[in-house]
């Protein structure tokens, strides 16, 4: 079961960790190595929660995966996870210590979701319009496709949503139509 509060508590001490030692740009990147490796693997998330794996088992596992692509400290959290039998909170973790780096340095998260895939010169165009009318200095653009939207985009950013998907315009007119707004004019 997702824990944020212990999430950020373990973020914070690795963050606060790795500032004293000033290897926070390598955990961070070993952080983002971990986010991919648990996004591309639903089967590594289930074996860190799966109770009937012993914790050996799953440090062994964590050490193959992680062998000579994360920094030493890394590894020494992963173990200190393990023997303290937080292994299954790993992706909050994760994502909790992406979080706060972002909170430290002033990096703003952006979530465009569209029909289809874009060129990376419309992605920089966007984050270019986003940080202009925002007023923000530094922007992560995480790009997502969803067929269903049919057309358009949904941006999402500091908690607002702008939706100007055709998808949406749909709903929009179907509801027009069920509501039956227009009825008592044709009387």
């Amino acid at each position: 079961m997702p824990n944020p509060r212990l999430a950020a508590r373990y973020a914070k001490s690795l963050i606060d960790l790795s500032t004293e030692r000033g290897q926070l740009e390598g955990v961070y990147a070993d952080m983002k190595y971990l986010q991919a490796v648990c996004k591309a693997s639903r089967d590594f998330v289930n074996l860190l929660r799966s109770p009937v794996v012993k914790a050996d088992k799953k440090q062994s596992i964590i050490e193959a995966i992680t062998k000579g692509k994360v920094s030493a400290l890394t590894v020494a959290f992963n173990n200190l996870l393990v023997t303290k039998g937080r292994e299954s909170d790993l992706p909050e973790i994760v994502t909790a210590f992406i979080d706060q780096y972002n909170d430290i340095n002033g990096i703003h998260k952006v979530k465009l979701t569209t029909a289809v895939s874009l060129s990376d010169d419309l992605k920089d165009n966007i984050i270019s319009k986003v940080k202009a009318t925002q007023g923000l200095d530094s922007v992560e653009l995480e790009t997502k496709t969803d067929d269903s939207l049919i057309g358009g985009f949904v941006l999402e950013f500091n908690n607002n949503l702008v939706d100007a998907s055709v998808l949406r315009d749909l709903k929009d007119i179907k509801k027009q139509f069920e509501g039956n707004v227009y009825e008592h004019n044709l009387r």
